[in-house]
């Protein structure tokens, strides 16, 4: 029996880490299959969508480093109108401003969450109430009803599917007197099937893991290893 790709690469993690991955796998096209994983940024046209550019070669060299993937080097810039989104396994979303998707963009979220697609979105302003904040957990409601975004239990496969986390991870903008100065100790999802289809995180993680890679070397403990798990979650849940 040939294996589907997500299949594919759970083995190949297997093997070549040495970590359980829960969760059946599921095909889905991609369009470049020489790359196990490549990153995707959408760009909407409400906002401002092109934020943390460092971030996405910076998460990249970590999967490099960490994992047995093979990664394209090279971050993926796609609009969200665009029908190519659809055949991305992971797409990122961020910015500070207004987002209210157009209808070209608002098709093509719910088509891409409901058919299995994973979407990590940041709220770069990191707070709870600010315009991104607002703005984007109203298009939600609209897309998915009321209470569709629900705070993520702290056990969930996602602390725990590549590296171990006992806690979520704390970024430093949290604690600089910006945005809301508070520390979200929780994360939110849009859960399809059982499995995290839209993650979602007033934490500001964006900010946190954009330097550029050569520098993650004076670092204590490296902070992109959250950003690991939560792609190989993507990639195999």
């Amino acid at each position: 029996m040939s294996l589907t790709r997500k299949q594919f690469l759970q083995r190949l993690l297997l093997a070549g880490c040495g970590f359980a991955l829960p969760g059946t796998l599921r095909a889905q096209s991609d369009p470049a299959p020489e790359y196990d994983f490549y990153f995707t940024r959408l760009m909407y046209e409400s906002g401002d969508w092109d934020v943390d550019q460092r971030m996405p070669s910076n998460v990249l060299n970590s999967l490099i480093e960490y994992t047995s993937l093979n990664v394209d080097p090279d971050e993926r810039i796609v609009p969200l109108a665009d029908p190519e989104m659809l055949l991305a396994p992971f797409c990122y979303l961020a910015g500070h401003k207004l987002v209210e998707f157009t209808a070209a963009e608002t098709r093509n979220f719910r088509d891409y969450v409901n058919r299995g697609g994973f979407v990590f979105v940041d709220d770069c302003n990191h707070d709870i109430d600010g315009l991104f904040a607002r703005s984007f957990e109203t298009q939600m409601v609209k897309l998915f009803g009321e209470d569709c975004l629900q705070k993520l239990p702290d056990d969930h496969d996602l602390y725990r599917c590549f590296f171990q986390f006992d806690e979520l991870p704390v970024t430093s903008f949290e604690l600089n007197g910006w945005g809301d100065d508070l520390v979200h100790d929780y994360l939110k999802a849009i859960v399809v099937d059982g499995r995290i289809a839209v993650l979602y995180s007033n934490k500001d993680f964006g900010c946190e893991w954009d330097y550029d890679y050569r520098n993650k070397r004076w670092l204590a403990i490296d902070n992109t290893k959250f950003a690991v798990n939560i792609v190989i979650y993507a990639l195999t849940s």
